[in-house]
């Protein structure tokens, strides 16, 4: 019975996967990620308030340890991102088989390679805090904090796995589920741990370990219970090169794509700095301006990535190239939108964050800038998961290389060296006019090989 019942929702997936229409479709898998990203942002900045009610030293802790964080999304996203993608392919072969199999060593990597990475950064503890960037008066909070963080370090690098799956399962609500329930808590956390319990910086990473623990239980019930298509199970990790390879490859982009994105943070902060805290301050809330912009078209592309990669599977080349052509319109009209807004209210938007009248000043040019030239990112972007989503590993990894910080960090350091602040201003959104222009020749290599008719079509040829 539970055989025949699997099955029938193994076909029923399927068939939604490979027969509704289009947009719907995209749109459905689409909004609950939105809505998941716009959660993580609206968290990330009342975490932000909530520790800058305990000073500077505090706040520049949870800034140093958000870097380090950032480690951690990484390596979940790439054995998320890398396993996940290779599900969605082989779901649309109908071999679930082989997706469990994945599933489980996706899973039981990342959460042994975060139970690494929490131990080893237990012991050398006093110079990781230095190296992620500690003053001698943040290092105390900063230790106390990430303590917290590496305890959890193992369900949050696998929470982002099972998120990653469920998404190319195409069961994005799922992990809407799991996301949003830690980041409602997290906020609760942070408000009853530092004001109700009066206990400063060890509750906000209290509260941050507690709901990433409580997100990692309700994302992995959803494959206890038999939410999902693939099964979680020790047994059916597998340990053979060519597999781990394949999902490591895989995943790639994501990692080249984290791990740059901090990078050229760090390179950007330090070359504001040559110009006071104003400019750090100013560059620090465009970035997240930007980020909560570009969010929306970015929750839109991973809708599309399992469409992508499922009907690749399936030999459904058509919906593929109708997939990849309405995600590009429809993140590129959302974001002209915001940008009409961001282009009215630039000064304003800054004024929300820091009420100074040389941080609006700086901000507000930076702003219109990268607003305008963001434009032109969701062409590279939905090329990018294009690629990455249909196994395309060597380009997708490329573009994600030369999206992410190629192109930006040889633009900062030419630019802040001649034009100086303006330089540094302008060197963002030149990366972004830069990386779309090149995603036109791999979208145009990878259509040009694309078949042009259906699997099952050409076959009955």
């Amino acid at each position: 019975m539970q055989n025949g019942a699997g099955e029938k929702k193994s076909a029923a997936q399927y068939e939604k996967m490979t027969m509704t229409p289009v947009p719907q479709l995209i749109v459905r898998l689409a909004v609950p990620t939105i809505i998941s990203m716009l959660m993580t942002s609206i968290y990330n900045m009342a975490d932000t308030a909530f520790v800058g009610t305990l000073g500077n030293s505090a706040s520049g802790a949870v800034g140093v340890v958000f870097g380090f964080m950032a480690i951690l999304q990484a390596v979940g996203f790439m054995f998320g991102q890398g396993a996940g993608s290779i599900i969605s392919r082989k779901l649309g072969m109908k071999d679930s088989e082989t997706a469990s199999v994945l599933a489980s060593t996706g899973f039981f990597l990342a959460l042994f390679s975060g139970a690494v990475i929490g131990l080893i950064s237990f012991i050398w503890l006093d110079p990781l805090v230095m190296l992620l960037g500690s003053t001698e008066t943040i290092a105390p909070y900063a230790k106390t904090y990430i303590s917290c963080i590496l305890i959890a370090a193992p369900f949050m690098t696998s929470s982002f796995v099972m998120n990653n799956i469920l998404r190319y399962e195409g069961k994005a609500i799922l992990g809407m589920i799991g996301l949003l329930t830690g980041g409602f808590l997290n906020i609760c956390g942070d408000a009853l741990f530092i004001f109700g319990f009066h206990m400063g910086i060890l509750g906000a990473g209290l509260s941050t370990a507690l709901s990433q623990t409580v997100s990692f239980c309700i994302l992995l019930s959803m494959f206890l219970r038999g939410k999902t298509e693939c099964r979680f199970s020790i047994r059916k990790v597998s340990l053979r090169w060519d597999m781990l390879f394949d999902i490591i490859a895989t995943g790639l982009p994501s990692m080249l794509r984290q791990g740059l994105t901090s990078l050229t943070t760090v390179l950007l902060n330090s070359q504001a700095a040559v110009y006071g805290d104003v400019a750090v301050a100013a560059m620090s809330i465009v970035s997240r301006i930007i980020m909560f912009v570009f969010s929306i078209a970015l929750g839109i592309g991973q809708g599309f990535q399992p469409v992508s990669g499922f009907n690749y599977g399936a030999g459904k080349y058509s919906r593929v190239r109708r997939a990849f052509a309405f995600t590009l319109v429809l993140s590129e009209t959302m974001l002209l939108l915001m940008t009409v807004v961001v282009l009215l209210f630039s000064g304003s938007l800054i004024q929300i964050f820091r009420d100074d009248a040389q941080v609006i000043e700086i901000g507000t040019r930076a702003l219109r800038l990268q607003s305008i030239a963001l434009l032109v990112l969701p062409f590279s972007m939905v090329t990018e998961m294009q690629l990455q989503s249909t196994g395309q590993k060597f380009s997708a990894s490329l573009l994600s290389s030369l999206r992410s910080g190629i192109f930006f960090i040889p633009a900062l350091l030419i630019l802040a060296k001649y034009r100086g602040l303006s330089g540094i201003q302008e060197a963002q959104p030149l990366a972004f006019v830069l990386s779309g222009f090149i995603s036109v020749f791999f979208a145009a290599g990878f259509f040009r090989k694309l078949p042009k008719e259906d699997r099952r079509e050409a076959a009955e040829r």
